[in-house]
């Protein structure tokens, strides 16, 4: 059950999770693969926008989507891109990552074999994952510049019927647990929480918001 104490603790951890980068010009746009296919619309805005020449969409079939689909994340992505404006020829796919860490190993994998070496990178995720996309590609790929932004949409208009506000819930503190615990196991860069976040956190876990949890 979503109470008023349920949604103040959740949106201390969305705007925790929201990097707050103010975008530049960079070499490309890299869209990583979701359930969300809002996070191709604002790839595609930003490519229109001039902000990049090149949009590379990453995402086979991960945790939330293999059972919702049979197209990858990436091929729907790209459709949804090019029918935006962006050009084919602009446009990367990478396929086969199955989740974050994959999404950045499998680009530079692809950009390699391309012969490209792009150094500045705007990364496109959904609201509630920007931190944790921000310290995944800061692990992989330390040497590379990114900035984080992600569908211009606030907390009490994010949810819909496709993705309800339960679900985005579970999936923040899925994802702070992660942000806490992953740079240990050499998945992430150090991200520091504030102690009021943790709090949130322990306090929504308590409430029954533990279905997105890290299993070991």
């Amino acid at each position: 059950m979503i109470t008023e104490e349920t949604l103040v603790l959740a949106r201390r951890l969305w705007d925790y999770h929201h990097m707050n980068h103010t975008l530049a010009k960079c070499d490309c746009i890299l869209a990583l693969g979701s359930h969300d296919l809002r996070v191709a619309h604002r790839a595609a805005e930003l490519y229109v926008e001039g902000w990049a020449p090149l949009v590379i969409m990453s995402g086979g079939l991960g945790n939330f989507t293999q059972g919702m689909w049979t197209e990858t994340e990436a091929d729907q992505f790209a459709v949804i891109a090019m029918r935006k404006g962006v050009p084919a020829d602009a446009v990367l796919i990478e396929n086969r990552s199955t989740n974050t860490g994959e999404n950045i190993l499998f680009t530079a994998r692809l950009l390699k074999e391309k012969g490209l070496d792009p150094n500045n990178f705007i990364v496109v995720q959904k609201p509630y994952m920007e931190r944790r996309s921000y310290a995944t590609f800061k692990k992989h790929w330390p040497n590379k510049n990114v900035l984080v932004t992600s569908p211009q949409l606030g907390f009490d208009e994010y949810a819909t019927d496709e993705i309800p506000l339960e679900r985005v819930i579970n999936i923040m503190i899925g994802d702070l647990q992660r942000i806490k615990y992953y740079p240990a196991r050499g998945f992430q860069v150090y991200q520091e929480i504030p102690a009021e976040i943790w709090d949130a956190y322990e306090r929504l876990v308590a409430l029954g918001f533990d279905k997105h949890l890290m299993k070991d």
